[in-house]
């Protein structure tokens, strides 16, 4: 057991009968699992091999320490693009001439996308998936997938693309044109184009599966090889080797930032994934728990030379679609793809690469959500652009500085939601109980000789010279003949050493035009900053009250209904 989460407990109360559901699910996954588990690594500059180690070993430690039934989890289009970025960074630092060993960084970085999980598990910080907004995850995927599909030029058409970014590989693709390899990008566009007829008329082939199938037969029998078409190569048909990565060679700074931002992006968008599939099956999700099930599904690969995974959309919608009950099903995916590793090894190594280009592509335009674009637009004007600027982020500074800038974005976007609390002047209406904000509602009267201000959130060191400049601004507008200003503060959560001193200042301000200012409804822990602070001094004692009648009453001397 580990914390609270009990091992196997997406294999709770296991019944045999149960696989004749969970072995069809099984195999399923497989199938559609293993044109993606063999053309990801890719992105990453990884050996194809890796992403099937990946598809076997992470659904086996999740199956022992993951909380869901039927969440699967493998490699990501995303999160392989945050990887990549991450490596280049690393690779960049390394001494020049320097051999490199891809797999052994990929392997260290999901150690350390582990390791954070687990931490972040210890510490309770599950919230963290909630860190990153569905806005800016939209945005953020929509940069990523342009940064997918400009990858892909070079395995389409067969030409080394030595530029990175958007617009520069673009460029050198025009300049290279001569060198373009017709055949490969000709049928690399046949392959993608396929694709998306399989998706346009819903056929139930997956159309990955219809594609690496066809495209094996068609380079079997044409041999695309020696026509000039890449192909995958030689795959090890073996089963993979226990090993830990040499983190003393590599520069650990690089190797825990990279780790940080892969685990920030793919626990985000994993337990978005998660939630919304748990709504459809009614499966309560616990970030905090996932997350132990997540660490051990990345543990796994970098022990086994492989990269970080997340939880898979496209596996577990297939889970769901064929019946799957347990995760028997993600250890039946595992079990075939052995089997493909052992007995489909010469028939794999003979896959077109601009095959795996369209799936790339197609998997690329799929993080495009665009119908969830149109509905942050139509919701949040504020919310699309900063979906917008997330999505430039990843576009123009590249993926891994795309993290930060949609890091940077949320708190920007959180800021400036606190920043300008809403507020009001309350009064009253005739025949009617409580107080109504006097700007909403026209029929509502100021009290006599009182005003009533209520301040809908926080009031920290950013937003407390707001606060009070926007209170002095109020009570310099207040009828003649106001003899107290009461605060509702029974909104405000929390009030730090900087908003005490513009409350402070509120106080003086109104002390020197003979108006009491008093606060109604303060919350215990707000009560004891404004008395370390001095502020309840200054104020006196008997000028907080419990709510805004009993204050109106003691400061007014009249009944509550006056």
């Amino acid at each position: 057991m580990i914390g609270s989460l009990p091992l196997l407990r997406g294999l709770a109360g296991f019944n045999r009968n149960w696989l004749r559901s969970d072995i069809p699910a099984g195999l399923s996954i497989a199938a559609v699992g293993l044109p993606s588990a063999i053309a990801y690594p890719a992105i990453a500059g990884l050996p194809p091999e890796t992403g099937i180690y990946a598809s076997i070993v992470a659904p086996i430690a999740y199956a022992i320490f993951g909380p869901s039934r039927l969440l699967i989890v493998g490699p990501d289009a995303a999160t392989m693009t945050v990887l990549a970025a991450a490596m280049a960074i690393i690779i960049a630092a390394e001494p020049a001439g320097a051999s490199v060993d891809r797999v052994a960084i990929a392997s260290a970085l999901a150690l350390g996308v582990g390791v954070f999980c687990i931490a972040a598990k210890l510490l309770r910080l599950g919230v963290l998936a909630s860190f990153l907004s569905r806005p800016i995850l939209v945005g953020f995927f929509a940069g990523v997938s342009l940064s997918i599909l400009v990858g892909q030029i070079g395995r389409f058409t067969g030409v080394k693309i030595e530029s990175d970014g958007l617009l520069p590989p673009l460029i050198e693709i025009l300049g290279k044109i001569v060198s373009i390899h017709w055949p490969s990008l000709l049928f690399g566009l046949s392959m993608f184009a396929l694709l998306w007829i399989i998706k346009a008329t819903s056929l139930k082939v997956p159309g990955p599966v219809l594609v690496v199938v066809i495209s094996v037969i068609l380079s079997a029998l044409f041999d695309f090889q020696g026509r000039g078409i890449a192909v995958v190569g030689d795959i090890p048909s073996g089963l993979p080797t226990l090993s830990v990565p040499a983190f003393y060679t590599m520069p650990l700074d690089k190797i825990v930032l990279g780790s940080a931002a892969i685990f920030l992006v793919s626990f985000g968008a994993g337990i978005v994934s998660a939630r919304s599939f748990g709504s459809r099956t009614g499966e309560d999700v616990d970030a905090n728990q996932e997350l132990i099930g997540l660490g051990a599904a990345n543990i796994a690969p970098g022990l086994f030379g492989s990269f970080p995974v997340s939880m898979s959309d496209s596996r577990t919608a297939i889970n769901l679609s064929t019946g799957g009950i347990s995760q028997a099903a993600g250890l039946v995916s595992a079990a075939t793809l052995i089997a493909a590793l052992v007995f489909l090894q010469s028939a794999l190594r003979i896959l077109p690469i601009p095959a795996l280009a369209a799936i790339l592509a197609m998997a690329a335009i799929s993080l495009i959500d665009v119908h969830e674009l149109r509905k942050i637009w139509r919701i949040s004007r504020m919310e699309f652009v900063f979906a917008l600027i997330a999505m430039w982020g990843a576009i123009s500074f590249g993926v891994l500085n795309g993290v930060i800038v949609a890091v940077a974005a949320t708190l920007v976007y959180l800021l400036r939601k606190t920043m300008f609390p809403r507020d009001g002047l309350l009064g009253r209406i005739e025949g009617r109980h409580g107080f109504f904000d006097l700007a909403r509602f026209p029929e509502a009267r100021p009290v006599e000789g009182a005003a009533v201000f209520v301040i809908h959130g926080d009031v920290l060191f950013y937003n407390a010279d707001y606060v009070r400049i926007r209170l002095m601004a109020v009570a310099k507008e207040l009828a003649a003949g106001t003899k107290c200003f009461v605060l509702d503060a029974s909104a405000i959560t929390h009030i730090d050493s900087t908003g005490a001193v513009a409350f402070d200042a509120v106080a003086e301000g109104l002390a020197r035009r003979n108006i009491t200012f008093a606060i109604a409804d303060l919350s215990e822990e707000s009560r004891g900053i404004l008395e370390r602070a001095g502020v309840v001094e200054a104020i006196g004692a008997h000028n907080l009250f419990n709510g805004r009648e009993e204050a109106l009453r003691a400061l007014l001397s009249s009944s509550p209904g006056q």
